[in-house]
């Protein structure tokens, strides 16, 4: 059914009935988006996604059962971009397709290196590197930290960092932001990165604290 909604839309699609058929189908091209239902014959897509982000940076829209918070939380900290609970109406998830599509390009202005305390962002490779070091970043961990950094020390409000990152309003107990929050800082962290620091302003957002 959503393969015959979203062709009109000039996708060009490619679906697999099972976890296993999609990493073979990912493994044979390079695609711009993978949607990934959690529940799925065999493998589950919890397990499908942590084995993608293992080596493949591709955003990835979760499907999910309404109310299954615990499978939210788990698919956005193991590196999915977004996710719809079902049922859903499928011109939403269009709306997200197009929103991660928009995003994901490259920007053609020059100004597209940014350095901030110890990393360098490239919005064109969208890449973060410390030193010779790269630090792998999903595409929207790594939007979010794009925008804290164009504006050091002043906090993004978590309603931005939602437009901006996920292409959509920030909804009330949506925990998505901070999720992906966590995990920026865990790889940061792990990277030895000491500035700058991702700190948070209690019911407001997040900012970027640079030593001098």
């Amino acid at each position: 059914m959503l393969t015959e909604f979203l062709a009109p839309d000039r996708l060009d699609l490619v679906a697999a009935g099972s976890g296993e058929d999609g990493l073979h189908v990912l493994a044979d091209a390079d695609y711009d988006l993978l949607i990934l239902d959690i529940m799925l014959p065999g493998m589950s897509g919890i397990d499908v996604l942590k084995q993608v982000r293992q080596e493949n940076d591709i955003p990835i829209i979760m499907l999910t059962a309404r109310g299954d918070d615990v499978d939210r939380i788990l698919g956005l900290e193991f590196g999915a971009d977004d996710y719809i609970a079902k049922p859903f109406n499928p011109r939403e998830l269009l709306a997200r397709i197009k929103a991660i599509m928009r995003r994901t390009r490259p920007p053609t202005s020059p100004g597209h290196r940014l350095a901030v305390g110890d990393i360098e962002l490239d919005a064109r490779s969208r890449r973060v590197t410390t030193g010779d070091a790269s630090i792998r970043l999903t595409g929207t961990e790594f939007e979010l930290l794009h925008c804290l950094a164009q504006t050091p020390a002043e906090v993004v409000t978590k309603e931005q960092l939602s437009q901006r990152a996920l292409g959509r309003r920030n909804l009330p107990y949506d925990r998505s932001i901070d999720t992906h929050i966590s995990n920026v800082r865990r790889k940061l962290s792990a990277a030895g990165v000491t500035s700058p620091v991702i700190q948070s302003r209690r019911g407001v957002g997040y900012f970027l604290a640079v030593d001098e």
